[in-house]
């Protein structure tokens, strides 16, 4: 019985493992549609907050009223963000950082003003980016995601010395990458410096259970094809959810604290997930139509 259900289980993934590649390839349409009308409403693939366009990011110790505090900052200076500091047992609020697109001095003048008190050294803390910097910044930290994808390419295709093996390894990181910033965007997160840190990572994520798969099928000997896809399966996804379940348990513990740390620990997460579909329906799938359609033809 148990062997009846093995062969069945095995027959479906040979007749459908094609059809299954229509899951990724929704997914992929819909992101780049979605990507493309982000583009035409933003002129960018995503939005960036002012450690990337410049601005000023203050820090007020004490408990405020965040609500009340940004519908005053939005009707002075347009687009802001505001986010509270919370201890991370008792949950109590400890602090709240305020970002602007404006001057620190502007910032400063209008934030004293809507409390009643001067700001210091011992009541707060401000820091201000010029728009040069942070654009020279950004297009060095999209330089180094760009170099960081060519040279993994490169590394693939020296590895495995195989067109099509190689670039589906290849376009499975690229749909990784492409699928998580269309969720960014929909969920409206502004990208930091530590966002683009996190797609970094995300790349070596990402390839390391492809390489595995594909080294698994095209330079193993032993045991048939769904064999090896099975070995490799339980190898990959196991290295995926300790690295999701790792991260995820970071990001509940830095959220209240470190908005950086959190970005890259969402991103991450997000990536991750996109990952298992990738690796095990896009790569396993092309994979599966190129063994077998190259042992037809031997």
């Amino acid at each position: 019985m148990e062997q009846n259900q093995e062969t069945h289980k095995k027959n479906w993934q040979d007749k459908h493992y094609k059809n299954l590649l229509l899951i990724p390839i929704v997914l992929l349409l819909f992101s780049l549609v979605y990507l493309g009308i982000f583009y035409s409403q933003h002129n960018d693939i995503f939005l960036k907050d002012i450690s990337l366009t410049g601005g000023t990011s203050v820090t007020i110790n004490g408990k405020l009223d965040i609500t009340l505090l940004e519908n005053e900052l939005v009707k002075e200076f347009g687009e802001v963000n505001i986010r509270k500091v919370s201890d991370l047992i008792t949950g109590e609020q400890l602090a709240t950082i305020v970002e602007t697109t404006a001057s620190s001095e502007d910032t400063k003048a209008f934030l004293e003003e809507y409390l009643g008190y001067e700001l210091n050294e011992e009541n707060s803390s401000f820091e201000f980016s010029e728009s040069s910097f942070t654009r020279d910044l950004y297009r060095q930290l999209i330089l180094a995601l760009l170099l960081a994808f060519l040279l993994m390419t490169i590394v693939v295709f020296i590895l495995f010395r195989n067109f099509v093996p190689s670039l589906t390894v290849v376009f499975a990181v690229l749909m990784d990458i492409i699928m998580t910033i269309a969720v960014i965007d929909i969920l409206g997160i502004k990208i930091s410096t530590g966002g683009i840190i996190a797609l970094l990572m995300l790349i070596g994520y990402s390839v390391d259970t492809d390489i595995l798969l594909t080294n698994r099928i095209l330079k193993r000997h032993e045991g048939t094809l769904n064999e090896k896809i099975k070995g490799a399966f339980k190898t990959g996804i196991t290295m995926t959810l300790t690295s999701l379940f790792a991260v995820v348990a970071s990001l509940l513990v830095v959220k209240s604290f470190s908005a950086i740390l959190t970005q890259i620990f969402l991103i991450i997460s997000i990536g991750l997930l996109f990952d298992i579909v990738n690796t095990w329906i896009t790569n396993v799938s092309i994979l599966k139509w190129y063994v077998n359609k190259k042992e037809n033809h031997t």
